[in-house]
């Protein structure tokens, strides 16, 4: 369904030259400060490169002048990247003196995105994104092809060290940009083609009929993404392993003082709400006011269908907008013209006009498709009212898993063990598997700073249960008890008593169902606590060693095999653990829980939308999704005990 409001999406078809590239700073400080343009030197900010440089074609795209873009991983570690846009403007720049396309890689702030001659909308940092590529890469080509000829321009480290020539002739137009990021700046120069794949994926389904081609020189892997159905199909692409309530999912356009508006939506059986914003496609992590106008107008058209067809009384209370969000994916995207970006990180849109906008456009088409489809109407407000009743269920059960004092904690009877220190950012819980490993890990730890909470057997898999019987399953609400937060709505991070809740685990299926378990319950109620950094994975040792007096604890069978190949096998005893049980105290504490020797691993999420899928995978109803990730992945996996 399409609505549209005064005026289409319109193309500038400006005049774009050598004048709108405007000048607003020099480059400087990029090298002696990477982090504040890109974020960070690690991965993430490794990234953020080809990223960058993608958004100047997107850019493009939605300027109506490119419909192709392709990412290339080269086999020597650069990437480049090629679009069939109009090209970078290469003819001398009037206020500077120099070739435009120079003016645009070396000077920050320096692009035709100002004015809005140049791009109507657009998605990168105004200019930022390609010089500050360019000033972090070892070496960088740029090709470009416009006016009737191919011209090139090369650099090292942000500087020219050629001028811009012609090298051929081209009726074609477009932007090439091939870039070596510098090894002095980035940890590791490594690019993850499946990390580049999830955004580029992203991209296509926010850019309506663009196709977006990435390939790996070195592998050979290959993807190409170009969706027709825009946001309607990205929507079923999240939603693909879930059973949905309707196909397919309702879609709203329009555009209304210069903000163009698209909103898709399906509801699934699940309770998971998964709602992902973008502003000129730009994730907005933090939401903003296009989230605000999207969930008021689903709230009260809702409310207002149920009580016009019946399906509540006069007297029944409002649902509330979490109720109706219950098992929900949808995805909103605007393009405007200035968005004003705010928050922790500048992804939360502030700008005020998108509420009203974005409200208006959703009321007018969901009450339309409501009415139009009363059979779908009516599983979306009996969704809804099953969710209003659980969460009443869930209200009365979340009051007794509230800590009233330290007492109350300490009084778990054969559970929690707590540590003596009353600072959170030294005490660590550990949660532990089986009552014997609880055992030797009480007796094991260090008492000042380590707590000990013994689970006894698998806790209930969330994904498949709504708040009021998870709040009543006995494992977890000792877990929510213990940490002394809340869980869900009512969480607060700054009463967790522990700054590292480790999960100990044996190392076997079953272990490591029960990690599963654990981080699933995490990432849907207490997701706070992995973006805080609080959610660690004990690595216990599989192997233990013998060879003369000596003792050497291996942590798998990687290290074993390279022991044996090092060591030789003569003289050897080996012990393999399958449980955290078999060590007794001394071994458990000085392998796994001393903090000078132990391994752990923090669990972090980069990606929202990668991890519901594979917690919807791995703990949902489909089996099918399951066996495909296992046989996908069954080469990764290590330390498997049949």
């Amino acid at each position: 369904m399409k609505i549209m409001g005064q005026g289409e999406t319109g193309i500038n078809n400006a005049a774009y030259d050598e004048s709108h590239i405007q000048v607003l700073e020099g480059l400087e400080a990029v090298r002696l400060r990477p982090g504040m343009y890109i974020g960070s030197t690690g991965p993430r900010g490794l990234h953020h490169l080809v990223y960058e440089v993608v958004d100047n074609s997107v850019d493009e795209a939605m300027a109506g002048f490119c419909n192709r873009i392709d990412v290339i991983l080269n086999a020597d570690g650069s990437v480049t990247v090629k679009d069939n846009g109009r090209g970078i403007p290469v003819k001398i720049h009037p206020q500077v003196g120099r070739p435009a396309v120079e003016v645009a890689l070396t000077m920050l702030h320096a692009g035709g995105k100002f004015g809005h001659e140049g791009y109507k909308v657009s998605g990168g940092l105004h200019g930022v994104g390609v010089s500050v590529v360019n000033a972090l890469s070892k070496r960088l080509r740029v090709e470009v092809r416009r006016d009737g000829g191919i011209f090139q321009q090369d650099y090292e480290r942000g500087k020219p060290i050629s001028d811009v020539r012609q090298i051929g002739a081209s009726d074609e137009t477009g932007t090439t940009i091939t870039f070596l990021p510098d090894d002095e700046i980035f940890e590791d120069t490594q690019f993850s083609i499946e990390i580049i794949s999830q955004r580029l994926r992203e991209i296509a389904f926010l850019n309506k009929g663009l196709q977006i081609n990435l390939t790996s020189a070195a592998t050979g892997q290959a993807y190409t993404f170009c969706y027709d159905g825009g946001i309607s199909s990205f929507v079923q692409h999240l939603n693909r392993n879930k059973d949905t309530l309707h196909s397919p999912p309702i879609y709203m356009e329009g555009e209304r003082e210069n903000v163009h508006v698209e909103v898709a939506l399906q509801y699934n059986q699940g309770y998971q709400e998964n709602l992902f914003s973008f502003a000129n496609t730009i994730r907005t992590q933090e939401g903003g006011t296009h989230e605000v106008g999207f969930k008021s107008a689903l709230t009260r058209v809702v409310n207002d269908y149920a009580r016009r067809f019946g399906h509540m009384k006069d007297s029944d209370a409002n649902l509330a907008g979490e109720d109706i969000r219950e098992g929900l994916t949808a995805i909103i995207s605007v393009k405007l013209p200035e968005p004003q970006f705010e928050g922790q990180t500048k992804t939360k849109l502030g700008n005020t006009e998108v509420r009203g906008i974005v409200d208006s456009i959703v009321s007018e088409g969901l009450s339309f498709y409501l009415e139009q489809n009363p059979a779908i109407g009516k599983r979306v407000t009996d969704k809804a009212l099953a969710a209003s009743r659980a969460r009443e269920a869930a209200r009365k059960a979340r009051e007794l898993t509230r800590r009233k004092s330290a007492l109350e904690i300490t009084a778990l009877p054969g559970k929690l063990t707590d540590c003596t220190v009353r600072d959170p950012a030294l005490a660590e819980l550990f949660l532990v598997e089986g009552d014997s490993a609880g055992g030797s890990a009480k007796q094991g730890r260090d008492r000042r700073i380590q707590a000990i909470l013994p689970l006894r057997g698998k806790i209930l898999n969330v994904e498949k249960a709504r708040l009021d019987r998870i709040l009543n399953h006995e494992e977890i609400r000792s877990i929510i008890t213990a940490l002394g937060s809340g869980i869900s709505d009512d969480f607060e991070l700054d009463k967790v008593r522990y700054h590292k809740i480790i999960i100990m685990t044996d190392a076997d299926v079953d272990g490591a169902h029960i990690r599963t378990l654990l981080l699933t319950f995490f990432y849907r109620y207490m997701p706070q606590l992995i973006e805080a950094g609080y959610v660690y994975i004990a690595q216990p040792p599989l192997y233990l060693v013998r060879k003369g007096k000596s003792e050497h604890y291996l942590y798998s069978d990687r290290e074993l095999e390279r022991f044996l190949a090092e060591q030789g096998r003569t003289g050897v005893t080996l012990q393999r653990y399958k449980g955290l049980g078999e060590m007794n105290a001394d071994q458990l504490w000085s392998t796994t829980m001393n903090p000078d020797s132990r391994t752990l691993y923090q669990v972090t999420i980069e990606d929202a939308m990668a991890a519901d899928e594979i917690f919807t995978i791995l703990m949902g109803d489909k089996v099918e999704p399951r066996r495909e990730f296992i046989q996908t992945h069954a080469h990764e996996v290590e330390n498997l005990d049949i």
